[in-house]
């Protein structure tokens, strides 16, 4: 059998709270929250822009190594 949720249930004769504190407390907790996700996704679109330059800048050494080493063979053994 399921525990309790932790919740507290709210009966339906019963009023919201309109403390003006619980509305602005939960204002500055949903802001945090969507900061916190813009940052999360900012820092991914970096990362995901760091990756792909490194990933080029890779492919052109190998592409520079490989040419400079088919040249040195070419040079050595006349093939």
């Amino acid at each position: 059998m399921a525990g309790p949720s932790g919740q507290v249930a709210r009966r339906e004769d019963e009023p919201l709270s309109l403390d003006p504190g619980v509305i602005e407390r939960a204002y500055v907790c949903e802001r945090k929250r969507r900061a916190r996700k813009e940052t999360r996704e900012a820092s991914v679109r970096v990362s995901t822009g760091r990756f792909w330059v490194l990933l080029a800048v890779l492919s052109f050494l190998s592409v520079c190594f490989t040419l400079l080493a088919w040249d040195v063979v070419h040079d050595t053994f006349g093939i």
